[in-house]
């Protein structure tokens, strides 16, 4: 991440003149030599946005990049040290800080012994950019270029489905495949049962794009009874795959327990008796023997006219799974579809005609592109709304292209020069995308946003001015890199989105971060770069340790469904002092160290699905600068550690206990949470009775709490900040309690679901002004809607799905209820 040093120094120039810094200079006495460091950091900024556009093709800038990017990282968690001392120092002031337990529990070094240390590395890092600085035939080439306010921020084009350009004849060939009832196969027989129809074509030709075309085509919906939607793993490991397969089957997700054998016998049964479309995304693997075993599972049972799409780039799978005379072979679109393409994504709609240089110069940019659709979507959405010329020639003319016939393809330098182009938050924003697992499936933006904000990486000025919090910045800048063609497969949870990146956008984003960011296993730990930063274990044995010896400036690590002891964690725990985030989710932890107390720096922990944690250390509690904290599915969770209410920085909660009810000041004294989700917990009878924690509370899940009784605390009259709701499997609830009311002006999202026992909405239902969207899920005995239903005028979109009474009355033909919500613009009786 050599091109990233601008954003960061950006970034640290911005702390180090900030009216915290100055608080800190006072506390510490360093104003000297922080404003020293300032200065020489601003002279180095100055040419940075140089040394990044030649670092391409001089490996001396490129070098010299990369050890000033370390400087900077270096720089950044000691400035973080400071930040971190004066969380410390207001937990201490708001417990109590008279108490010497108090204090004890969160004693660190004492402050004459913090300000030699902290001085003695201030003077080492402004040494170590001096040295870099005084390299005279590196700075004094390089220039200094203009640079804005870091980006644009225009509206940007997202180009739907229903607007695929230069593959309807493909389409159409696919679909009338689709609904013929039987399919010769390669010999001419007309004897398979379930034919498979095969897409074929390079990476970034589109194959996906135009299955889900197809997938969603209203002739093909209404011709089977069951569409099937699976983006296959490279490895085509069969339990795997039929747990995916399944779990579309089922439209959910399925446990990672339940053996082979239970989910064949699963997906056999879904697939009993039904005509079926099933879709294979992405398939690499052509092993006949395990295509065979997955064949004949999903065949068995199925009716005639079943078929099976299967989208690839190589040839050899799709002559071993194809059961059809020829493959759908893509090829490069035709120079006229790819300036149809560039003009949806580069231009407002009619502004190609005001800008005919543009145009021309699209024109030369659109042939370069070689007819590969995502290389021409990416650059597309670059230059949407971009009107000066100069921003045009430097992509039309930039010396990447180059890279094509070095490398004999256009997506390459396409997606570089998209990167390039981008402003530097978005760039920095989607390097961090290289934790992302290449073999999974779909993503989860809230996750991911976190993760940014966990890493200081989001623009936290508009926080700084009161008008947003860093998980709005986030969102705004995951659906900018959506809007450039970087995401795919965006489906809107309401919580959150789920997504997908093409993989060959992932191999982009891992050659930006190759440096930062390493996969360990003990095969490969030689290989390991000294000041990686961000660490995902795929082993954890001894070779593993003692190579983290070694390590010392790594700032995420992540485990991904291995097994790990405490020895591991405390091996990390003692080397890694500037964790930002650690994810464990799914390792079968028993016992989480107490010297997690240790990291000071952490943003973001995650534990979920550890089944075997009894308990957490009290420890935990000392982390005051944790942002997230998931303990999601340890459902043998006995108790909340007694201190949490201490995590004065904590916005997000998600938690799984056995606890019958929270204890005093506890989570209801968490004065910053913003999101929290209760799930699973099957004792717990109450929210917490303190009202502390609404005050700043945006969305609230609580789910699967059977004997959660929401009306037993007294919030009456206490004005909240709610805006989405989500109530899952609660069966206590027979009414909406009365406390909701205090969130009338601000719940734009409610959905109600699997709330068995909920027999009406309450007459001041009418009171939420605000919501746009309400989802009613199998309440079956919620049988009408309240007469105020008309004053909800902001409500955009209903949705009531498994509620047969209510469905039956609200029907548009019936009327009982239709007069109720016939000004709502959009009404379905199914959820997806």
């Amino acid at each position: 991440m050599a091109d990233l040093a601008f954003p960061l120094a950006t970034k640290l120039i911005e702390t180090l003149g900030s009216f915290a810094s100055e608080q800190i200079c006072l506390a510490w006495g360093v104003k000297a030599d922080l404003k020293k460091l300032q200065r020489t950091m601003s002279t180095i900024k100055d040419v940075l946005l140089d040394a990044e556009q030649k670092q391409a093709h001089n490996q001396q800038i490129r070098s010299w990049l990369k050890q000033l990017k370390d400087v900077f990282l270096d720089a950044e968690d000691l400035l973080d040290e400071f930040e971190c001392e004066a969380l410390r120092r207001e937990v201490v002031e708001t417990f109590h800080g008279t108490t010497g337990k108090v204090r004890r529990f969160f004693s660190r070094s004492n402050p004459i012994e913090f300000r030699l240390r902290v001085g003695h590395e201030i003077k080492e890092i402004r040494e170590r950019l001096d040295e870099l600085k005084s390299n005279k035939a590196i700075f004094d080439s390089l220039t200094i270029l203009p640079h804005g306010d870091g980006g644009d921020h225009h509206e940007r084009p997202f180009v739907p489905a229903s607007k695929v350009i230069g593959r309807e004849s493909e389409k159409e060939e696919i679909v009338n495949l689709l609904m013929q009832q039987g399919d010769d196969d390669q010999s001419g027989n007309s004897n398979n049962k379930v034919s498979v129809i095969p897409i074929v074509g390079i990476g970034g030709l589109g194959k996906t794009t135009l299955a889900k075309w197809v997938y969603d085509d209203k002739r093909v919906v209404g011709h089977f009874e069951l569409r099937m939607w699976a983006s296959l793993p490279v490895d085509f490991e069969l339990t795997r795959c039929t747990r995916l397969i399944l779990g579309s089957a089922l439209d959910t997700e399925i446990s990672d327990k339940l053996t082979l054998d239970q989910l064949q016998g699963r997906l056999r049964e879904a697939l009993k008796d039904k005509k079926f479309l099933l879709v294979l995304d992405d398939v690499w693997n052509d092993d006949a023997w395990k295509w065979s075993q997955l064949r004949e599972l999903v065949t068995e049972g199925a009716k005639s006219g079943s078929k099976i799409l299967v989208t690839t780039r190589n040839a050899a799978v799709a002559q071993m799974m194809g059961t059809i005379l020829a493959n759908i072979n893509l090829e490069f679109l035709s120079d006229k579809d790819s300036l149809s393409l560039f003009v949806e994504c580069a231009f407002k709609e009619g502004h190609d005609k005001q800008y005919p240089n543009l145009f021309e110069m699209g024109q030369d940019i659109v042939r370069k592109c070689g007819g590969v659709p995502l290389a021409v979507k990416t650059l597309g959405s670059q230059l949407y709304s971009k009107t000066e010329e100069k921003e045009w020639e430097l992509v039309r003319d930039s010396e990447i292209w180059k890279l094509a016939r070095e490398s004999g393809g256009h997506i390459l330098p396409a997606l570089k020069l998209s990167y390039i182009r981008l402003p530097p938050h978005l760039r920095q924003c989607l390097a961090y995308c290289s934790y992302l697992r290449k073999d999974t499936i779909k993503f989860s933006s809230s996750n991911l946003i976190r993760y940014w904000m966990a890493h200081g990486i989001l623009d936290q000025s508009h926080v700084v001015q009161g008008n947003m919090e860093l998980e709005d910045i986030g969102e705004l800048y995951f659906k900018d890199l959506w809007a450039r063609s970087f995401f795919q497969n965006v489906i809107d949870y309401h919580i959150g989105y789920t997504f997908g990146m093409h993989d060959l956008i992932h191999d982009l984003v891992q050659s930006v971060a190759q440096d930062e960011y390493f996969t360990v296993k003990s095969a490969n730990t030689k290989d390991i770069y000294e000041n990686v930063r961000h660490l995902t274990f795929l082993e954890a044995g001894q070779n593993v340790s003692t190579t983290l010896q070694k390590l010392n400036k790594v700032r995420t690590i992540a485990v991904d469904k291995i097994e790990i002891d405490e020895s591991f964690l405390c091996t990390c725990f003692s080397r890694f002092k500037y964790l930002r985030v650690v994810e464990l989710a799914k390792c079968s932890l028993q016992v989480l160290p107490s010297s997690i107390g240790s990291l000071k720096h952490l943003r973001n922990l995650g534990l979920s699905f550890n089944e075997a944690i009894t308990k957490l250390p009290n420890a935990i509690c000392k982390l005051q600068s944790l942002q997230t904290l998931n303990f999601y599915g340890c459902v043998n969770l006995e108790e909340l550690p007694r201190d949490i209410s201490k995590l004065i920085s904590l916005t997000s909660l998600s938690l799984t206990t056995k606890q019958t009810s929270f204890t005093e000041n506890g989570v209801g004294c968490l004065k910053s949470l913003r999101i929290l989700s209760i799930t699973k917990c099957s004792n717990l009878t109450s929210l917490p009775r303190e009202t502390s924690y609404l005050a700043s509370l945006q969305t609230l899940v609580l789910y699967q709490c059977k004997q959660l009784n929401l009306g037993n605390v007294s919030y009456q009259g206490t004005l909240l900040r709610l805006q989405k709701l989500f109530i899952f499997n609660v069966p206590r609830m027979v009414a909406l309690p009365e406390w909701f009311q205090g969130a009338a002006n601000t719940l734009q999202f409610l959905h109600i679901g699997m709330c068995e026992n909920l027999e009406v909405l309450p007459e001041w239902f009418a009171i939420f002004t605000s919501l746009t969207k309400l989802i009613i899920g199998s309440c079956q005995k919620l049988s009408s809607l309240p007469e105020g239903m008309r004053s909800l005028t902001s409500l955009r979109e209903l949705v009531i799905d498994d509620c047969p009474e209510l469905e039956r009355r609200c029907q548009r033909n019936i009327r009982e209820d239709w007069s109720k919500i016939s000004h709502v613009p959009h009404v379905s009786f199914s959820y997806r």
